[in-house]
């Protein structure tokens, strides 16, 4: 088991199984040591500030984010391999008036921050949006770079 495994384990934050694409993507794609990470939305659905709460929401954003994290393991077999997370995409299925869209990112960035120290700060956008596939309320891509191979 990898550290970053154990330290999710520690969180009570097990990886998910990894979800296959759902049209017609890869999940990942490698370009050198960089790794492409194709967006995934949350199981969670409704738009933040009407059905779901921004408590609820950052949640979501955490879980999609470990969905995320599987689909990388899936590709490169250890998640110890990322060496730095270079950027995050975060969008926000949310009502015009809901305007603290960062915090509910902050989600995601809290954990990859959380299991990668420094390595784990990355340049970022939080985006609202009127609508996600499927009815979703977050979805992440994101981009990493990995150990020299």
């Amino acid at each position: 088991m990898s550290r970053i495994e154990k330290l999710l384990e520690e969180m009570g934050l097990p990886l998910p199984l990894p979800k296959a694409p759902v049209a017609n993507y890869q999940g990942t794609k490698r370009c050198g040591n960089v790794l492409y990470v194709s967006g995934r939305v949350s199981e969670a659905q409704g738009v933040v500030g009407f059905d779901i709460d921004e408590e609820q929401a950052k949640l979501a954003a955490r879980d999609t984010m470990l969905d995320l994290l599987a689909i990388v393991k899936l590709d490169i077999g250890n998640l110890d391999k990322i060496v730095s997370i270079i950027s995050m995409q975060g969008f926000v299925n949310s009502n015009s008036s809901f305007k603290t869209l960062p915090q509910v990112i902050d989600g995601a960035s809290d954990l990859l921050i959380s299991l990668y120290g420094e390595s784990g700060k990355h340049a970022r956008t939080a985006t609202g949006i009127a609508q996600l596939p499927y009815g979703a309320c977050i979805q992440i891509s994101m981009v990493v770079e990995l150990e020299n191979s």
